[in-house]
């Protein structure tokens, strides 16, 4: 293996709770909600699915299901769909839901998996390529710096800068092509084995993680390690 792709939601990185994304707007807003009221408002939109990077929506409202399928192909149907899906639930304020979308977008509202450093920065030792390639609607690279994981990254490859969204064939490429390394000698590491899976279409292989808790998940990046000092394997695909 000559590089290895990473996505970035639920893979080298978690966003934070529904609960406390809903804090840290009303925090920001300056907005009091009682703490059974606050509770009932965050498991309705952990529901909804409005919180990007969170829980997959229960059901798709009629006014959001037309941009859904495609909302990581720019900011504006990113932002359209995960607002649209938060103005299903009642808050107090109507202004809390561009501040929750927002609000996703920030550094502090994401963690890196605990062994995410470590393994990104054994790659960049072995002279191993590494790109992120992610369905998503708004800039990550800040969240990377704040983090201090951008010097490990060579390339970004992000949907809304393409117009092409995972598992399409040609957003892997076009992250193949900046790493300058052949499809046949990449890994790509995902938890959408639908989206993720597509980079096998060019040959690359492909190894899945859970998508977890941060404390649930210490080390499932590590075995990466392993696969790329191994090349090509049998053992390649079948994922954590």
């Amino acid at each position: 293996m000559t590089a290895v792709l990473f996505d970035f939601s639920g893979t080298l990185f978690r966003v934070e709770s529904t609960e406390s994304w809903l804090r840290g707007a009303l925090a920001e807003r300056e907005v009091e909600l009682p703490e059974p009221e606050l509770a009932e408002a965050a498991e309705a939109l952990e529901r909804m699915g409005a919180l990007p990077g969170g829980a997959s929506p229960a059901w798709l409202p009629e006014d959001v299901a037309s941009v859904w399928g495609v909302r990581d192909k720019s900011q504006e149907l990113h932002r359209a769909a995960y607002t649209g899906l938060s103005r299903h639930v009642a808050l107090p304020d109507e202004g809390l839901h561009e501040t929750l979308y927002d609000r996703h977008m920030t550094p502090a509202a994401w963690d890196p998996y605990p062994d995410a450093a470590e393994v990104l920065g054994a790659l960049q030792e072995r002279g191993i390529g590494v790109g992120v390639v992610s369905n998503i609607g708004w800039d990550l690279r800040p969240v990377f710096r704040e983090h201090g994981l951008d010097r490990y990254v060579d390339a970004y490859v992000l949907s809304y800068e393409h117009g092409i969204q995972k598992p399409d064939p040609r957003l892997f490429r076009a992250a193949c092509a900046e790493l300058a390394a052949d499809p046949r000698e990449v890994l790509m590491v995902g938890d959408d084995r639908r989206a993720d899976g597509g980079a096998a279409t060019l040959g690359c292989e492909v190894h899945f993680v859970d998508h977890l808790p941060v404390a649930e998940r210490p080390d499932g990046l590590r075995p990466v390690l392993d696969l790329v000092a191994r090349g090509r394997s049998e053992d390649f695909g079948v994922g954590a």
